[in-house]
């Protein structure tokens, strides 16, 4: 697990849920290159409206307007590790706004493995 205290950076990826790479939705995508790329974390959040460059409102609202919601995948590490990420962002996103954020992590912890999980370290067991 990476460790991660002190100033940080977050990256927001705003895109649409329709947005795809090769056939699988582009915020899969991303998640699945940021853990591979030894990230910290990634998490997707789901918009309930919004509107982007095309300036057309997307909204859960309106059965005829409720496709392609917006999408934000966030994720935050080292200003390093970030930035090594772009060039990847680069590649997946044609549409869409990504930005960074100067952030603090406060508590960064993950959850402790269940009795069916194994122990890489075998630190906990019995």
């Amino acid at each position: 697990m990476t460790s991660l205290t002190g100033r940080a950076l977050r990256l927001t990826v705003y895109i649409g849920e329709d947005d795809t790479w090769h056939h699988k939705p582009l915020y899969s995508e991303i998640v699945h290159r940021a853990h591979a790329a030894g990230l910290a974390g990634a998490s997707v959040f789901r918009g309930i409206e919004g509107f982007g460059a095309s300036s057309r409102v997307h909204t859960s609202r309106l059965l005829s307007l409720s496709e392609d919601l917006p999408v934000a995948v966030v994720v935050v590490d080292t200003e390093k590790r970030i930035r090594a990420f772009l060039p990847q962002l680069d590649e997946l996103v044609g549409e869409g706004l990504v930005t960074l954020d100067e952030c603090e992590v406060v508590r960064y912890v993950g959850r402790s493995p269940g009795p069916d999980e194994a122990d890489p370290k075998g630190e906990n067991s019995l």
